[in-house]
């Protein structure tokens, strides 16, 4: 590969998201720009985006929820929808975490939509129950992590990541403490075993002037 072209490739996996893997074809992922970056997150614009979303009731397992909203996402992209189309395998599987006072949260498992599919995706199998979501650009505060995303540790990762904000974000730490809805994003498949990357989000549209 010429030095120029390896350059631009690696330009445009900073700015935007591009997600390479080992067979050298790209993974398409939501594009985003990083606009403010610390030793322990980073802050990143996302443009506008497409989700195909999967709701899961009564579990407390996050392990559990992302597999049963994933398994009805797989079907979907693998035929499961009324044009019988098979669409590409996007990253990362996000898997958001709505805490309720008075049960199990609600977790809401997406898989983003091609760019080719973003304004018009199939329309899923009723059966499935999924629902498109657009998202306009938005801000989000971001803390990556390696291993299995379990439901022993996460949260942790999210804590660490209020804690960070807090101090970043200088005199509105109360107002993150109401906002308890986060996301997990997983960007690898169950049998990869090493060099894994997790991320968790968190929405910071309105809350900082950095984006």
């Amino acid at each position: 590969m010429e030095r120029p072209l390896l350059i631009l490739i690696v330009m445009c996996c900073y700015l935007y998201s591009c997600k390479l893997v080992l067979s050298g074809q790209a993974i398409e992922s939501p594009r985003y720009k990083v606009v403010h970056s610390e030793s322990d997150f980073e802050l990143r614009q996302y443009r506008e985006s497409s989700w195909m979303s999967a709701l899961v009731r009564e579990t407390n397992s996050f392990e559990k929820a992302t597999k049963d909203g994933f398994h009805r996402l797989y079907q979907y992209i693998h035929g499961a929808n009324l044009n019988n189309t098979d669409i590409t395998m996007t990253a990362p599987v996000l898997t958001s975490i709505v805490p309720s006072v008075h049960g199990p949260a609600e977790y809401y498992v997406r898989l983003y939509l091609p760019a080719k599919y973003e304004r018009t995706p199939p329309q899923p199998s009723s059966d499935l129950n999924l629902h498109f979501d657009k998202w306009r650009s938005h801000c989000i505060a971001v803390r990556k992590f390696t291993g299995f995303a379990k439901d022993d540790h996460f949260h942790k990762e999210f804590e660490t990541l209020v804690n960070s904000l807090n101090k970043h974000l200088n005199g509105k730490p109360a107002i993150l403490e109401y906002k308890s809805s986060y996301a997990i994003a997983q960007y690898n498949a169950s049998y990869h075993l090493s060099g894994r990357l997790n991320e968790v989000w968190m929405d910071l549209s309105g809350f900082t002037s950095d984006c």
